[in-house]
C-alpha cells in the first residue's frame, strides 16, 4: 500500500474548470497505476479515469469523456485530474487511488489497494 495526499476541489459554477492533484507520499508514482473515483450523496462510488504507471494506457468513463483528462508528473510523484465544462452531476467527493502495475489502466474499485482522503467538488447550476 501507499499513502496518497489529495488537493484541489472546491465550489464552481457549471461550465467552469477545476483541477485536482494526488501525490504519492513516501514512494514513487512509477510503481503504481493511478485512478480517480467519485461518490455522490446517496450513490455508489463510480470510476472516473485512470492511467498506467508509464502513461501508456488511459481509461475514461463515458460520463466524463471529452471533458476530463488525467496526467502525471513522475518527478513530483503526482497525478492531475483536469476537469473542464463541469456539470452539476459532477458534484461528488473525488478519491484518487493506487493499483498494482498492469498494462491497462484499471476501472474497478476492487482493483485498487490504496485510497486518498477524498476532496469535495461541488458544481452549481
Amino acid at each position: 500500500q501507499v499513502h496518497l495526499v489529495e488537493s484541489g476541489g472546491g465550489f464552481v459554477q457549471a461550465g467552469d474548470s477545476l483541477s485536482l492533484s494526488c501525490t504519492v507520499a513516501g514512494g514513487s508514482i512509477r510503481t503504481w497505476n493511478m485512478g480517480y473515483f467519485r461518490q455522490a450523496p446517496g450513490k455508489e462510488r463510480e470510476f472516473v479515469i485512470a492511467i498506467t504507471w508509464n502513461g501508456g494506457s488511459i481509461s475514461t468513463s463515458d460520463s466524463v469523456k471529452g471533458r476530463f483528462t488525467i496526467s502525471k508528473d513522475n518527478a513530483k510523484d503526482t497525478i492531475y485530474l483536469q476537469m473542464n465544462n463541469l456539470k452539476p452531476e459532477d458534484t461528488a467527493i473525488y478519491y484518487c487511488a493506487a493499483a498494482p502495475l498492469r498494462n491497462t489502466a484499471q476501472d474497478r474499485a476492487e482493483q485498487y489497494v490504496s485510497w486518498g482522503q477524498g476532496t469535495q467538488v461541488t458544481v452549481s447550476s
